[in-house]
């Protein structure tokens, strides 16, 4: 252990280094290799001619049915050398096994008991909160009864999930759960140990069976390798993977607060940009994030919140420095205003109702000299989708593509595969198309291709001397309050009200240009963190794979 002693702060740092480190344990706890052997230790092979004895003396009994033969273990069976005192045997020959009772109102008898199903049982606990009954008969109690020290196995489900019961109370269990009752000098602590290990491996794996949800079956089970040591090296091992265990959870919880904390610090350092009412306050939350920047941004969520604190400080005006010399918006609203009036006189778009004023108790924040608030729909020319029956498109190319929803524009570029030869509702080139109804409600996308139909579930918006991409990212900025807009039940969504009511801090135009531009600067060196941080990841977990192989 000592090599991942030198390396454990690699193991800590790294994405995947404790569940790592979890599973380095078990696996060397069932080579031998976590705990010295004694050779004062009764050898296990001892131990197997004492179960076989105890196995005789029960059958003698009438208390356990002759077991049967299992199958010699091949040398393909096994996966790695065991220390000389250790032996390799099949569940079966080490436990009794069965499963407990089906749930069948028809046949159901005898007196009503708890019972607990595999909803009760996870990996190494029990939830008994929600214990049920049903009818068990005198006859059948033996069979379907776990006691202190027996191991339980889920048979469905997560098949192979495991815990020791370790109440001194009986409890009755359900024909979906396998009681292990372990025979002479096996520690079930062990055995549930080994199960773990074969789920932190995957190991486990091979023995579900079924599609979806697997099980294991009673023959599967009794059928599975396990390294058996001597019992008082069962008892030690037992012992130092619950001291390195509690080790890796106090590892998570300051991992866990370490995150906690930094979050915290984040969040409140962006406030304080976002926030900020004086100049002198915004410089100092600024230099704060300056300061700390490598340490805050090492991590993927506060680079995700990075970049809605970027267009948030756009929105409001903070992002770039203004220009007097720059037209200003009210200015840019004539000449929109000129330019609609226009292309109503040519026919090219319908005259637009009046939108609701902008009240002053409205207004969530004062804008900087030069900027006005507007609605959405003052600045673009809305086009509403339109549905096509599916004799009215097809997938041969012909016409123009028909998009339907989010799926044909997830990437930078969007192409549908569909096309039509009706055009109802029309995009063109450079519109940003929205997505109003579905799951996707409020993302966006820029049509690339010369023009095509939407469906209703998307809305096309033509921008107006104005710079789309910064329409664009006032989108992206305002994406879950689109989303709480979104109603209905079956296919929820948003209308057209929602979208051009919106309220919009309108900035003169050479300063959207400005801004959009240092919002893709900014936003390339959050691409280039996330690399950093994916590239940091996969250091540290390629030093923790290579320490684990020379363990």
């Amino acid at each position: 252990m000592s090599v991942l002693e030198k390396y454990f702060d690699t193991a800590f740092a790294a994405p995947e280094g404790i569940k790592k480190l979890r599973e380095l344990i078990l696996t060397l706890a069932m080579q031998g290799k976590l705990v010295p052997q004694d050779p004062n230790d009764q050898p296990a092979s001892e131990l197997l001619k004492e179960i076989e004895a105890e196995k005789r003396r029960l059958v003698k009994a009438g208390k356990i049915r002759e077991p049967k033969q299992l199958p010699e273990i091949k040398p393909e069976e096994v996966p790695h050398a065991l220390p000389k005192s250790w032996e390799w045997v099949r569940f079966g020959t080490i436990a009794q096994h069965n499963s407990g009772k089906m749930l069948d109102k028809s046949r159901n008898k005898g007196q009503y008991r708890e019972y607990i199903t595999t909803s009760n049982l996870y990996w190494g606990q029990f939830d008994l909160s929600n214990v049920r009954q049903m009818p068990i008969t005198d006859e059948e109690i033996e069979k379907c009864t776990a006691q202190k020290g027996d191991l339980l196995l889920c048979e469905g489900g997560e098949a192979g999930r495991a815990a020791v019961w370790c109440y001194d109370h009986f409890i009755c269990f359900q024909n979906h759960v396998h009681r292990a009752r372990f025979y002479k000098k096996i520690d079930p602590y062990y055995g549930y140990r080994f199960f773990e290990k074969l789920n932190a491996t995957g190991e486990i794996n091979n023995y579900r069976q079924g599609v979806g949800i697997s099980n294991m079956s009673g023959k599967v089970l009794g059928s599975i390798v396990i390294p058996l040591p001597p019992l008082a090296e069962q008892r030690r091992i037992v012992a130092k993977i619950d001291q390195l265990m509690a080790r890796c959870d106090e590892l998570e919880k300051l991992r866990a607060e370490r995150e906690e904390k930094r979050l915290t610090v984040h969040i409140s350092a962006l406030n304080s940009l976002l926030e900020a009412q004086e100049p002198d306050s915004f410089v100092a939350a600024r230099h704060f994030i300056n300061r700390h920047f490598g340490e805050l941004y090492s991590v993927k969520e506060n680079v995700t919140d990075l970049r809605k604190a970027i267009l948030q400080l756009a929105v409001m005006g903070k992002l770039v420095p203004q220009d007097p010399n720059d037209q200003p918006a009210s200015e840019l609203l004539k000449e929109i205003e000129a330019e609609k009036l226009r292309l109503v006189k040519a026919g090219k778009i319908k005259p637009q109702k009046p939108l609701p004023e902008i009240k002053s108790e409205d207004v969530p924040y004062e804008l900087p000299v030069g900027w006005k608030w507007v609605r959405l729909g003052e600045l673009i020319e809305l086009i509403s989708g339109q549905h096509l029956t599916p004799n009215e498109y097809n997938e041969n190319g012909e016409g123009i593509a028909y998009y339907t929803g989010p799926a044909d524009f997830g990437a930078k570029n969007p192409r549908s595969n569909r096309s039509t030869t009706i055009e109802k509702a029309v995009a063109i080139e450079d519109d940003i198309l929205l997505t109003v109804k579905g799951a996707g409600v409020g993302k966006t996308n820029v049509l690339v291709e010369r023009k095509a139909a939407i469906s209703r579930q998307l809305m096309a918006l033509r921008a107006i001397k104005v710079n789309k991409e910064f329409l664009l990212y006032f989108l992206t900025a305002i994406f879950y309050e689109l989303q709480s807009l979104s109603t209905g039940i079956a296919i929820p969504g948003i209308g057209r009200d929602d979208v051009t009511h919106r309220r919009l801090p309108l900035p003169p135009h050479a300063e959207q240009h400005r801004i959009v531009a240092k919002i893709d600067q900014l936003m390339a060196l959050c691409d280039q963190l996330e690399q950093q941080i994916n590239a940091a990841a996969c250091k540290q977990s390629a030093i923790l794979d290579a320490v684990m192989v020379n363990i």
